[in-house]
């Protein structure tokens, strides 16, 4: 299983990105974005597929 929370922390970090620009990259509100952050709430299958994508971009292991 993915830690998307995780995912997504070190992803801004290695791209220098701010949470609303990777949240407008990933075409959602901030607000989602930021319970996806915390690991409140994973995203919908579309980000999901989204986000698996820009990791593999910069090489980046999706699983754990």
């Amino acid at each position: 299983m993915i830690d998307y929370a995780k995912k997504i922390k070190e992803y801004c970090e290695r791209k220098f990105l701010t949470q609303t620009q990777l949240s407008d990259i990933l075409g959602c509100t901030f607000i989602s974005f930021s319970r996806w952050e915390t690991g409140r709430f994973e995203p919908n299958m579309a980000v999901k597929k989204k986000l698996v994508g820009i990791l593999k971009e910069v090489g980046m292991k999706i699983d754990n």
